[in-house]
């Protein structure tokens, strides 16, 4: 059972995954944390997230798989083995992510990735951007998850705070939006709801909430 969560970002993808994998005692594949590892190794190495031979070369042997720890709900993302941690997770980083997926050759070689760890278990949630529309089109369950750009910009900039980043919530809107333009405008596999995805608004909604309307929908289509 492949359950695919798409949509921009601060919508609430990640937290929500975590908790509808952990009521279906499935595992999460966050295709986002993929690709943000290639950003993360691309600038270990000095490779620029413009430069499309390099980034899928490095591509073609990345290794990135998720550890399941008993009792956590968020999984460990593991690069060649080691948990990257928060590294990832850096507006840098996030920013070369956006970029180099916007590469068709890049996003090529990833996908046979996403597919094999996507039947590496028995339930799978896949969120990211192109989930229910490109990598999982067959997927037993879809859903595209949305926020007002306002409240997005605030759940991130509450997120960076937390981690002792210095940031402002206008340059964090800002960045939202350049990247929700790149994610929504590339030619290759656009930020775009699945003609058969449920729509869900995260706005006035707390992510058990979000959690409680997809497992219902989830159980209907099992049951179907």
């Amino acid at each position: 059972m492949i359950i695919t969560i798409d949509g921009p970002a601060g919508a609430g993808k990640s937290t929500v995954a975590q908790l509808l994998a952990a009521r279906l005692d499935g595992m999460v594949l966050d295709t986002g944390a993929i690709y943000r590892c290639l950003a993360l190794q691309a600038r270990q190495r000095g490779v620029s997230p413009a430069d499309i031979d390099g980034l899928v070369e490095m591509a073609s042997h990345l290794d990135v798989r998720f550890e399941t720890i008993s009792g956590q709900v968020q999984p460990v993302v593991l690069l060649d083995g080691q948990p990257v941690g928060d590294a990832i997770r850096t507006p840098e980083v996030s920013q070369d992510a956006s970029v180099l997926s916007a590469h068709a050759p890049v996003r090529a070689v990833l996908l046979d990735l996403q597919r094999r760890l996507g039947h590496s278990a028995d339930v799978v949630v896949a969120e990211g951007r192109d989930m229910g529309t490109v990598v999982f089109r067959n997927a037993g369950a879809k859903f595209f998850l949305v926020a007002d750009p306002v409240e997005r910009a605030r759940r991130r900039f509450d997120e960076l705070t937390a981690r002792g980043r210095s940031v402002t919530i206008e340059d964090v809107l800002a960045e939202q939006q350049e990247r929700d333009n790149r994610d929504s405008q590339r030619a290759v596999a656009p930020l775009q709801p699945a003609p058969d995805a449920v729509m869900v608004d995260s706005t006035a909604l707390t992510p058990d909430q979000v959690v409680e309307r997809m497992f219902e929908q989830v159980q209907r289509t099992m049951e179907d």
